[in-house]
């Protein structure tokens, strides 16, 4: 059974449409970056399947039950889901403890003891069960929020941006620790995210969003290799977009599309006076340097070398395909 299915799912906020026909189906113990650019529509999916909004047409089904088809639409504390946002939203009056159980409400007190513990225990908090939210880290509150989320065992967990406002050590370390939770508990996640690599990072698989709909469903190696399209490439990490006279300049064969991708590790070169692209700019990045190449035609292209091999900008150079690394073609 899986744990999320959308059906052609249609949500609009007066002549704007924030969700536009999206079809797509999470396995039972899944996890889906849902990833784009702001405005995209991907928080409003989110909180339509959390019942916070009530799709106009289509239908979402969590584990099987319908929970909303535009005409009957299950209330949010009965869809059987976890949410983590990142203002945390912990009750500050509450010890950490207490805003665990907040929702284990129907349990006896004995049994809300016991998933408390375990729920502490899971997110390595048990510890900290009498302190207050003010009294913790901001990746603490997060741990709690989660704990809060998994104790009822939600059938399917919803986080929006849920590290946004770590800092980026901080917010990496908490991000494993999160999907080795929820994997850990089987739990299917849906994650929000406009943060490219941490969607690479977190989804089992990832749908790219743009204007609402879904521009690619695919593996994170997928989307990121072999994009659907143009704005998926360029969306997901850097691209230079050649023709077939600039793939000749990198020596590699011509394609029948008209367009080809390259990420900047798929391009190398070798430094020589009689050159015909040129090193126009530089960019340090600590393991690696980041060189922008201008090729005969004009057209530029980044590529990637270690940091222990600089070059100067102004430097003339032959650049080529690194082995076994080949051109994507791509779509508009």
């Amino acid at each position: 059974m899986s744990a999320l299915t959308l059906t052609d799912v249609r949500r609009c906020f007066a002549s704007t449409v924030a969700v536009d026909g999206v079809s797509l189906e999470l396995g039972a113990h899944e996890l889906l970056a849902l990833v784009g650019p702001s405005g995209c529509g991907k928080s409003t999916l989110l909180r339509l399947v959390a019942g916070l909004h009530h799709v106009d047409s289509g239908s979402i089904s969590i584990a099987g039950t319908v929970v909303d088809d535009g005409r009957v639409a299950v209330a949010p504390e009965r869809r059987q889901v976890g949410l983590v946002f990142q203002e945390h939203a912990l009750f500050p009056h509450l010890t950490v403890a207490k805003n665990v159980a907040f929702g284990l409400r129907k349990m006896t007190p004995a049994a809300t003891r016991a998933r408390v513990t375990e729920s502490l225990e899971l997110v390595g908090l048990a510890a900290h069960a009498g302190r207050y939210p003010h009294e913790l880290s901001g990746g603490e509150r997060q741990r709690v929020a989660l704990a809060r989320a998994l104790a009822p065992r939600p059938a399917l967990m919803l986080l929006d941006e849920p590290f946004a406002s770590l800092d980026p050590n901080l917010r990496s370390q908490i991000r494993a620790d999160v999907v080795d939770i929820l994997h850990a508990e089987g739990t299917p996640g849906v994650f929000v995210t406009h943060d490219q690599a941490e969607a690479l990072a977190v989804g089992d698989r990832i749908a790219v969003m743009r204007a609402g709909a879904v521009e690619q469903l695919a593996t994170p190696e997928a989307v990121f290799h072999t994009p659907a399209n143009r704005f998926v490439a360029a969306f997901m990490g850097e691209a230079s977009f050649l023709d077939n006279t600039d793939l000749a300049a990198l020596g590699a064969a011509p394609l029948d599309a008209a367009t080809a991708m390259l990420r900047p590790d798929d391009i190398t070169f070798v430094e020589r006076p009689d050159g015909a692209a040129e090193v126009v700019h530089a960019e340090f990045r600590g393991s690696v340097w980041c060189y922008t190449l201008r090729l005969p035609s004009g057209t530029t292209v980044r590529s990637t070398r270690s940091h222990l091999r600089n070059t100067a900008v102004g430097a003339r150079v032959t650049p080529e395909l690194v082995p076994g690394h080949v051109p994507v073609p791509i779509s508009s």
